[in-house]
């Protein structure tokens, strides 16, 4: 796959836990940092391409697990994705014993199913200012396999490692969530890129402790992330090893080195210390937007005479699948409050049309992007004065990995134009 392809996928899969994360930073603050950089690369998300939002969950899957996003991929190599992608860091319990990386590979090793070989391990302790992981090959004798296991806070009040991604925007075999003791277990059975089914295969395990730590294992069937080829059919742990293996008490000391002291708010916590952060226009715009809204304003905007099969969405982002007799079309719109920094280059002079009102808008006809046959995607782009930017796409199948269902989508140029201009969108900004 092209570098560019890769940076495509990788952007997608990270568009929730980018929506999700803080939205300031101060130069000396660490968490700040990331949380900053997230803002930004939320920016080249939507300069790149509008894509189908998914869960924290399937961003993981695309990123790699533990340090691969701020190392390289596992197994893969020098490919690096920017530090600013990664989740927050956890910092180690002062009153807790540190775990060091030799540790945590004997506790990884422990967990493992025996008779298999794990080799070419890199690992970090609990001490690590990036947060503890280990990674490497192992082989049962029925083909090499990356594995690697990562721990992590979730950003606060992100319910997403929870929650099994949204299948009618990504393809992925199976999922299944459930509550366990202390926390909620998701396991996901999926690919390296969803779109593209034939390649290499991720099946994960991701456990949400009750206080946000994450710990997160993830398997491929082949023995590097990206850049190998496959070398077995599936990845090594089945479902109910991957549950074993994240449950497993030989995690204990990890977590227990990482868990705050009893009587510490956990960040973002009610009583928890407010860290100082830069002023930044964007935070303030999207202080003032009501993302949630934006779903019953796209139900509200589709014609009455269409059914619909399929909704959903989150923060900014919305879906419904609507059938008009015809068979089965999906539609999408994001709503970012203010792209005033980018307008220039999502709208470049002689690109666009100038409404009475100000509003700039381009129309797009183009073929589907997520590898679905036959597949088209058209699209309305509109920026209003202010920077308050809505983005209309259709396809002619109810999901983009999908074949298409019909000839062209179930909206005109004109329907969709209208709905990406309507002044309900207005509303949205309180």
């Amino acid at each position: 796959m092209p570098a560019e392809d890769n940076d495509v996928h990788f952007e997608d899969g990270l568009t929730v836990a980018l929506r999700r994360a803080g939205d300031g930073f101060a130069a000396d603050d660490r968490d700040g940092l990331v949380a900053g950089g997230l803002v930004r690369g939320r920016r080249r998300v939507v300069r790149r391409r509008v894509g189908a939002v998914t869960g924290s969950v399937l961003a993981l899957a695309v990123v790699g697990v533990g340090g691969a996003y701020a190392t390289g991929t596992l197994g893969g190599g020098v490919e690096q994705a920017s530090v600013a992608a990664a989740p927050p860091a956890v910092a180690a319990n002062p009153m807790a014993p540190p775990v060091d990386q030799e540790t945590l590979v004997a506790a990884f090793r422990r967990t493992l199913p025996p008779g298999g070989q794990l080799t070419d391990v890199v690992a970090r302790g609990t001490g690590h200012p990036m947060g503890p992981m280990a990674h490497g090959v192992y082989d049962d004798g029925q083909g090499k396999a990356a594995v690697g296991v990562g721990f992590f806070q979730a950003p606060p009040g992100d319910k997403g490692f929870s929650t099994c991604p949204d299948k009618e925007s990504v393809p992925y075999d199976a999922c299944t969530a459930e509550d366990v003791p202390g926390g909620r277990l998701v396991i996901f059975q999926g690919y390296e890129y969803p779109d593209r089914r034939e390649e290499t295969k991720n099946w994960r395990a991701t456990l949400l402790a009750k206080d946000g730590l994450v710990l997160d294992l993830s398997t491929w069937n082949a023995p590097a992330q990206k850049g190998a080829a496959v070398s077995r059919t599936d990845p090594p742990f089945a479902p109910a090893e991957l549950k074993r293996i994240v449950t497993h008490t030989a995690w204990a000391p990890v977590l227990e080195a990482l868990r705050a002291p009893a009587g510490t708010p956990s960040p973002g916590a009610p009583g928890s210390p407010a860290k100082p952060t830069k002023p930044d226009a964007d935070s303030a715009a999207r202080a003032a937007f009501n993302g949630a809204a934006v779903r019953p304003t796209l139900l509200s905007l589709l014609p009455k005479e269409l059914s619909v099969s399929a909704k959903g969405g989150q923060d900014g982002y919305a879906y419904a699948v609507v059938d008009d007799g015809k068979g089965k079309s999906l539609i999408q719109v994001n709503a970012q409050p203010d792209m005033r920094d980018v307008e220039g280059e999502l709208f470049p002079d002689g690109t666009y049309e100038t409404l009475p009102d100000g509003t700039k808008v381009v129309v797009r006809q183009q073929p589907g992007e997520k590898g679905g046959e036959g597949v088209v995607m058209w699209t309305v782009d509109t920026i209003r004065p202010g920077g308050y930017r809505v983005v209309v796409s259709a396809f002619n199948t109810g999901a983009q990995h999908a074949p298409a269902t019909r000839a062209e989508p179930a909206f005109s140029m004109d329907e969709l134009k209208a709905i990406a201009t309507s002044e309900k969108w207005l509303k949205l900004k309180k």
